[in-house]
């Protein structure tokens, strides 16, 4: 089993940034891909971004490529999301996600992870 607990959630202004952290505990952090989703009120959960077992892969939504970034510390057993010059439609709740395929690549597609954590709410105001 693996649990993932996300924090770093908030209230920001238009423009601001946010830092979201993913604590994982359970099996080997390092051996599994991690991916960062979120849900917005009445839409499905969408892909944001994700990053390999060696963080020498990522891949993002257009949406935020250019403005978020992936990042992980296997030692810490954390992965984290930095988001800058946020906006209003980036209002959701922020889930992070591990896949235990092998292959050791990204993912993009929900389906394909094992494990989510609860989720932290992003509120962007205009």
């Amino acid at each position: 089993q693996v649990q993932l607990v996300e924090s770093g959630g908030g209230l920001v202004q238009a423009g601001g940034s946010l830092r979201l952290s993913c604590a994982a505990s359970g099996r080997s952090f390092n051996r599994y891909t991690m991916g960062w989703f979120r849900q917005a009120p009445g839409k499905e959960r969408e892909f944001v971004a994700t990053i390999n077992w060696s963080s020498s892969r990522t891949y993002y939504a257009d949406s935020v490529k250019g403005r978020f970034t992936i990042s992980r510390d296997n030692a810490e057993n954390t992965v984290y999301l930095q988001m800058n010059n946020l906006k209003p439609e980036d209002t959701a709740v922020y889930y992070c996600a591990a896949d235990f395929s092998p292959g050791g690549g990204t993912q993009s597609v929900r389906g394909e992870y094992d494990y989510w954590g609860q989720g932290t709410q992003v509120t962007v105001s205009s």
